[in-house]
């Protein structure tokens, strides 16, 4: 692990650690994507109760409740972002696969798209395309520690249902071949 080097303010400390991981990850995010993954991060720091959170339900609550949709699904995606990149354990523990959260969080950010984009600047209609691309480079911050992130048989899951690059760079080292991918058809 590198020397710490600590940063003027709070946001300037995110920034550097996000540049860091992103540079780790090979990933290149966008300035919007990673200005709202910095303050993302900011957000939720100080908030340890959100591990216990059953992301379905709050998916649901924010159908039945028009009046704060768009703020809970922005958490329901935010959140779900944070568990399958910085918290995949959480998934194991729950006995789901990370790519539940995922698929959760695209979802979320996919709804809010539809509500909000339309007079914005398209942020969570990129966040539901650069979700798993994210969530790689918050593989990488987890993964500046020297731990291993994910264990292989959920690296695996994860490369063949999301494509992800973090989850294939941890299992082609252990298997010592070339991970494919599988598509599911529907019928």
């Amino acid at each position: 692990m590198k020397s710490l080097v600590l940063q003027p303010t709070e946001v300037a400390q995110w920034h550097a650690l996000v540049s860091e991981a992103q540079l780790a990850s090979h990933r290149n995010l966008e300035e919007g994507l990673e200005s709202y993954l910095v303050f993302l991060l900011m957000r939720f720091a100080d908030r340890p109760e959100l591990a216990r959170r059953i992301m379905a339900l709050e998916f649901l609550r924010a159908q039945q409740e028009p009046g704060q949709k768009t703020e809970r699904l922005r958490d329901v995606g935010d959140q779900c972002l944070l568990f399958s990149g910085l918290f995949p354990q959480i998934a194991e523990r729950r006995q789901v696969k990370v790519s539940y959260f995922v698929a959760l969080g695209r979802s979320a950010y996919d709804q809010l798209a539809s509500i909000v984009d339309r007079q914005s600047d398209q942020l969570y209609t990129r966040l539901t395309q650069a979700f798993v691309g994210i969530m790689d480079v918050l593989h990488a911050m987890r993964g500046l520690s020297g731990q291993p992130v994910l264990d292989p048989l959920a690296a695996a899951e994860l490369w063949a249902e999301t494509g992800s690059q973090s989850a294939y760079h941890a299992i082609a080292p252990e298997s010592g071949a070339v991970p494919g991918r599988f598509s599911r058809r529907s019928h």
